[in-house]
């Protein structure tokens, strides 16, 4: 039986252009360095102690990764420890952010946001990619939502097949 009425993929025919977040995704191992660890009795920093702490510690271990330091415990940490901690790492690790891995994620994506031409899109109809097997975090989300919406005719989220309109460019 011959079909009148081929069965047509619209959505591999429209014009819709995928934006996909994992294709932004920072490469690279995160660490998270607690520095209650360098704590008497996890309630005080001991300068002396720390001092030798760092004079002593192995940075090379963090050769190419994304670290995150903070301190877990409830303690004053004087800022400078935070300060030399991370300058000790900086020669070894691709990034150090002072917060926890959440805000190490957050700090990765807004320097690769930062670095898109968002004017490519001019005048196109976009819709970000919602299902992601990496864990791309919200602010992502948020941020290249602001950022594409000065530029598109219409900002979709979702897959091509389902989205969720977002912005659609009012008519002249």
């Amino acid at each position: 039986m011959e079909q009148k009425n081929p069965i047509v993929n619209r959505v591999a025919s429209s014009q819709l252009i995928t934006f996909d977040l994992e294709e932004y995704y920072p490469q690279g191992d995160r660490v998270s360095y607690d520095l209650k660890e360098n704590l008497f009795q996890e309630l005080i920093l001991r300068e002396k102690d720390f001092r030798q702490f760092i004079k002593e510690h192995d940075f090379s271990q963090y050769s190419g990764k994304h670290v995150a330091i903070h301190c877990s415990a409830d303690a004053i940490v004087p800022t400078w420890a935070f300060m030399l901690l991370a300058n000790r790492m900086a020669p070894y690790a691709s990034t150090v952010v002072y917060g926890d891995l959440a805000a190490l994620e957050q700090s990765l994506f807004q320097d690769v946001i930062q670095k898109i031409d968002f004017s490519q899109f001019q005048d196109k109809k976009v819709v970000v990619k919602g299902c992601s097997k990496l864990d791309v975090p919200s602010y992502a989300y948020v941020e290249v939502a602001r950022r594409l919406t000065p530029y598109v005719s219409s900002l979709m989220f979702g897959e091509p097949c389902s989205t969720v309109p977002l912005y659609k460019k009012p008519r002249k």
